[in-house]
């Protein structure tokens, strides 16, 4: 298993190490990101939408549990499962759709989905480190495989 770490130490760090992640999209993905509250899972999500061209306000899908953006080859959804007590809460949800081997799926708080949930190719897990934070990127699948090879080094 393939994986990646680097320590961000600030929201800029944050916001460059999304970019380099969503430059290696080429394909769809289903991406689990686990950490804490606060650790940034949002942040991340939101810069990695942001530099695969999404022009809209992408909000905190907290409260509305999924939102989706239409991206010039895919559509991207991301889904906070924070508030799901079980995985059966989801099936109203129509989630079939992130079945689809073109769909860019981010998950926050993917264990709470768990069994309703497509398998994950990456798995990215935020973490605090004293004032700043630190990520660890794994390979889950083939494809996970594929996509972390194209992530250029920090600069």
């Amino acid at each position: 298993m393939t994986t990646l770490q680097q320590a961000l130490p600030d929201e800029q760090a944050t916001t460059g190490f999304a970019a380099r992640m969503a430059g290696a999209m080429d394909e769809g993905a289903v991406i689990y990101l686990h950490g804490d509250l606060g650790a940034g899972k949002t942040s991340f999500a939101r810069a990695f939408l942001q530099a695969l061209g999404v022009g809209e306000r992408v909000k905190s899908p907290t409260y509305s549990l999924v939102e989706s953006y239409r991206l010039a080859a895919r559509t991207a959804w991301h889904l906070d499962l924070y508030r799901i007590a079980d995985p059966g809460e989801l099936e109203w949800l129509g989630l079939d759709t992130l079945a689809d081997p073109a769909a860019l799926v981010l998950v926050e708080w993917p264990e709470r989905g768990a069994g309703a949930l497509p398998a994950p190719d990456l798995q990215i897990d935020l973490a605090y480190a004293g004032t700043g934070r630190t990520v660890q990127v794994a390979a889950r699948s083939p494809r996970g495989e594929r996509l972390l090879a194209r992530v250029p080094a920090s600069s």
